[in-house]
């Protein structure tokens, strides 16, 4: 197989598409990305034989073999530490974790290891890995099965962090995350694994990390979110339609932030709300908060409105429609914002 390159383009495939859920084109991606590149392979409880609690890497054992599809004991803490060791020395593994929730016995490698091994060696290693793990709540799961603890992650420096909301966007990422010199952490919503479809290029194609998307333009108010949240997002945009104007810029990747999209969506609307599943707070809205008070206060007509879940832990599904931002809280909370 020849050697290839990391550099990053966009859509650079054969003009063909395939309708694909979100699940389907992460397979998809990790599939070419593993044909593409020789170094990359797979790992994680069940990724093979059973292809994944979620069936992300159904069939890549039997099309790359067992050298790089690699089933692993129960223990987070062992698959990501071995993964470090794999790409410290040239490899690029994609160990997956289950679920969100059961990242936390990991997280010792993840911020004392891989975030850190560029600088602790001074440039003479890099750890170009990806920990993929589904995450967010809305499938009815037990405890430790919804959490959306992004902002852990995108506090640690050395560190990038990835929620596509689209099947497109979806492959695209996780090639662009795959290529990366550096440590990935790649988010995937499972509330909308499976919700819709998509035309997704097919063969080899990359959607640049860093770059938010604008999903739809606006002139009264920006509304800033990722992951499963654009989805009920658009829908309250929608509702609004007539009554107010709203842009919804998707950011796709929390780090690095896109911090020029915010702040020009925001100078163009002088109001903002920013939307996320994640407990109010350390979330990632006061962040953006922050960044447009620091970039364009002058530009601000009102306060910025959160729409988040709620300080507590995850409830049980009895109350998860409550948790969860849904539209009808999201378009009272881009009232607030607009008629202040």
């Amino acid at each position: 197989m020849s050697e290839t390159t990391d550099t990053q383009t966009d859509d650079a495939s054969s003009g063909e598409t395939q309708s694909l859920t979100l699940v389907q084109a992460v397979r998809d991606g990790l599939a070419t990305e593993m044909g593409r590149d020789e170094r990359v392979l797979v790992m994680g409880e069940d990724v093979g034989k059973n292809g994944g609690v979620f069936r992300a890497t159904e069939g890549l054992l039997d099309e790359f073999g067992d050298d790089r599809v690699i089933d692993t004991p129960l223990a987070e803490s062992g698959i990501v530490g071995t993964a470090i060791g794999m790409a410290a020395y040239g490899l690029r593994p994609v160990p997956e974790i289950q679920f969100m929730g059961f990242i936390y016995p990991a997280f010792d490698q993840i911020v004392s290891h891989a975030a850190r091994l560029r600088t602790r060696s001074r440039g003479e290693f890099t750890c170009p890995l990806v920990v993929r793990a589904p995450y967010g709540g809305g499938i009815r799961a037990p405890e430790h099965h919804s959490e959306s603890k992004e902002a852990f992650f995108v506090h640690e420096p050395g560190l990038k962090v990835v929620i596509p909301s689209t099947p497109h966007d979806a492959k695209g990422l996780l090639a662009s995350a795959i290529r990366d010199p550096d440590p990935v952490i790649f988010l995937e919503p499972k509330l909308i694994y499976r919700a819709f479809r998509e035309d997704v290029p097919e063969g080899e194609y990359t959607v640049p990390l860093g770059e938010a998307a604008v999903r739809r333009e606006g002139a009264d108010i920006s509304v800033f979110t990722w992951g499963a949240m654009t989805r009920p997002t658009m829908e309250a945009a929608e509702n609004l339609a007539g009554e107010i104007d709203v842009e919804v810029v998707d950011l796709r990747t929390l780090s690095p932030l896109d911090e020029e999209a915010i702040v020009e969506s925001f100078k163009k609307t002088g109001r903002a709300a920013v939307v996320h599943e994640a407990p109010k707070t350390g979330g990632l809205a006061g962040e953006i908060t922050a960044t447009i008070q620091e970039e364009a206060l002058l530009y601000q007509e009102a306060p910025i409105e959160r729409i988040t879940g709620f300080d507590v832990p995850y409830p049980l599904y009895a109350l998860e429609d409550y948790y969860l931002p849904e539209p009808e809280r999201i378009e009272d909370g881009i009232r607030d914002a607009v008629e202040f």
